[in-house]
């Protein structure tokens, strides 16, 4: 039987993240397929009664062929047990991004061939490179005609920052894409198309002598020629594959290929799971220690919180990354922020909305715990008589605000329920003004995008229709001040701003632009404002 630190090691968990339409989900497909974890791949886009990607299990996904939360797939692969963190592309579920990449160990950088480092693709990066993570790069869709490696490999350099190396190298692009070369082998991997729209076959994988004739009739003259001078040009001018680099997250590894034909996928996740890191260190905040993964005790922490995957038992499933030490079903642990012991009754691994009974899970797994309603996003479970406590997720500052009131006042327990369990999930934030009731709460979001998740979630899994009212705030600011130290309702503010509080009794005020925070900062000098709630960074 293995033991703890060979578990341990075997781990692999990591974040895709892309800017939208770029093929992340797809390239997830993919690897769930060569896996063998699927047996046929889903289309993101196509007709109504076709196949949907696994990753992809709301309704609203679906309908609109966009990730807008993340998802939890774990299969095993060449001795590795894999996690991946399928995130949301589109900027208006970015905070669940967010949230999401605080669990990777490492991440993949999906980049369209065609257009290169977009805007969304920059704000991920920041995070990764914030927490100073590995960044690997698949550059996708080289069936397409796409932009020169080289210049796109310039773009990531001077846009993003970061070094790259390219671990191997497209032959031909759009009509005229042959597959790729290995650098580290010298091999040639050839493909050609199955006869499906979608579909690829490897044709050889050959040890390929550059210059040889044969090759010639493998990928033809003029590509073999123009692989010759770039791997004589690469081969001059850069430096050595630097593994520390990467694992520091200074260098990142570049690949080729394309998630939807299956050009350059199986290589990549070769590549990928011997070079990415196993699971990473965390530190407990009470203390400023190192909580190495291999530590005996069970720990990890909260980072997501999802409702009603399950529509015939209307459960919530709190996703709980494993930070060290093994878990058990039934086991206890210590809820640090409930300050009580919990029986971790049933455990769970996912295939997105799919799951399954897990009896242990080992720190760099992700593992599904029911949740009753106690859990937040950021708690920490501990095992052990010494108890750690990780840092907190920040909330990030809604940009959007509508008063959300329900259309049948007959059914405002099913409103109330499906608000705050919503919020709970972080999809939203709700408020209510001080001194108010439930009958219409204010909602603030990221994206305008989330509005429209909320009210269709409302009404498919809580059989809610509601009223939607645009309100004028755009900043908002969480009060610092200690409990009863403050009158709230005493302050010298302007008259468009708004008292609030937020689900966990924490006072807020929203304005309507940041003159009018400034006017509630020089009028009021004990007031102490911040722009996160729960931590800041």
């Amino acid at each position: 039987m293995a033991s703890l630190a060979d578990q341990i090691s075997s781990r692999r968990t990591f974040a895709i993240i892309s800017h939208p339409d770029a093929g992340k989900t797809t390239l997830t497909e993919k690897l769930l397929l060569y896996t063998g974890t699927i047996q046929s791949a889903g289309s993101v886009k196509g007709k109504q009664n076709a196949r949907h990607a696994v990753s992809d299990w709301m309704d609203i996904e679906k309908q609109r062929g966009i990730s807008v939360t993340s998802s939890v797939l774990q299969f095993t692969y060449g001795g590795c047990c894999v996690n991946i963190l399928d995130t949301p592309g589109h900027q208006d579920f970015s905070e669940d991004t967010y949230r999401t990449l605080m669990a990777a160990d490492a991440a993949v950088m999906v980049i369209d061939g065609a257009k290169g480092v977009e805007a969304q693709t920059k704000k991920l990066f920041r995070v990764c490179a914030l927490r100073g993570i590995p960044i690997f790069t698949f550059v996708n869709k080289m069936d397409r005609e796409t932009r020169d490696p080289f210049d796109l490999m310039e773009e990531v350099e001077n846009v993003l920052g970061i070094r790259t190396y390219p671990m191997n190298w497209p032959i031909g692009n759009g009509r005229d894409f042959r597959g790729v070369f290995d650098r580290a082998s010298r091999h040639v991997l050839a493909f050609e198309g199955d006869g499906r729209a979608n579909g690829t076959k490897k044709v050889e994988e050959v040890e390929a002598t550059l210059g040889d004739a044969a090759l010639n009739e493998l990928i033809g003259e003029n590509n073999h020629k123009n692989l010759m001078d770039d791997i004589e040009l690469l081969d001059g001018a850069d430096s050595e594959f630097d593994l520390d680099a990467v694992l520091s997250g200074k260098l990142s590894p570049v690949f080729f290929g394309s998630a939807l034909t299956n050009f350059g996928v199986e290589p990549f996740l070769k590549d990928f799971l011997r070079l990415a890191p196993g699971p990473s260190t965390h530190v407990d905040s009470l203390t400023g220690e190192v909580v190495e993964p291999t530590r005996e005790e069970f720990s990890g922490f909260v980072f997501k919180i999802q409702a009603n995957m399950d529509k015939n038992h209307r459960d919530r499933i709190a996703f709980v990354r494993i930070c060290s030490g093994k878990f058990e079903r039934g086991m206890e642990a210590y809820h640090m922020q409930g300050g009580r012991k919990i029986k971790l009754a049933t455990g769970t691994t996912m295939m997105a909305d799919d799951r399954a009974i897990v009896d242990e899970a080992y720190a760099g797994d992700i593992v599904g715990l029911f949740d009753p309603g106690i859990f937040s996003i950021g708690d920490t479970l501990c095992a052990g008589k010494k108890h750690v406590q990780f840092a907190g997720i920040p909330t990030f500052a809604p940009e959007h605000f509508a008063r959300i009131t329900q259309v049948d006042t007959l059914k405002r327990k099913q409103f109330v329920k499906g608000m705050e369990q919503l919020a709970m999930e972080g999809a939203v934030q709700i408020f209510r003004e001080l001194g108010a009731g439930m009958e219409s709460v204010i909602v603030g979001v990221v994206g305008t995008l989330q509005f429209e998740v909320l009210e269709q979630r409302l009404k498919s899994e809580y059989h809610v229709e509601v009223r939607r009212q645009p309100l004028p705030y755009t900043d908002i600011r969480w009060i610092l001040n200690e409990p009863g130290s403050i009158d709230i309702a005493g302050l010298s503010l302007t008259r468009d701003t708004l008292r609030v509080e937020d689900m966990r009794g924490g006072k807020l005020l929203l304005f309507t632009s940041p003159w009018n925070v400034d006017w509630a900062a020089d009028h009021n000098k004990e007031l102490k404002l911040s722009e996160f709630g729960n931590v800041e960074f």
